[in-house]
């Protein structure tokens, strides 16, 4: 039989201690509405997915930008800048916790 009148390992009425926001979570977070006004009013140059460590997108849209606005005079331009101004209204609809899952542990660089 076991004895019960003693206290086991680990303390059978301890609760797990409640975790804390990650100091990055909330950092990350606090960039939503730079990244979603720069969507909307600089979206084409990618200046929002910057801003969010997004390098990769952010280039891509930066030169597609760029060349396109040159070979195009400046026509080339409209279809990221419609893309920056859906990402940036996207950023700022979406809740924290959405928002920190999508673009900082899933990296999801579209969209």
């Amino acid at each position: 039989m076991e004895n019960n009148d003693q206290p086991q390992a680990g303390g059978g009425n301890e609760q797990a201690p409640q975790s804390a926001p990650a100091p990055d979570r909330d950092q990350f977070v606090g960039k939503k509405t730079a990244a979603g006004i720069c969507g909307i009013l600089l979206g084409g140059l990618g200046i929002h997915k910057f801003i969010l460590g997004l390098t990769t997108p952010a280039v891509i849209m930066l030169l597609v930008s760029i060349s396109a606005g040159i070979f195009t005079c400046g026509l080339g331009v409209i279809p990221m800048s419609i893309i920056g101004l859906i990402e940036g209204i996207m950023y700022l609809t979406k809740s924290d916790d959405d928002f920190y899952q999508q673009y900082r542990v899933e990296k999801k660089g579209w969209f």
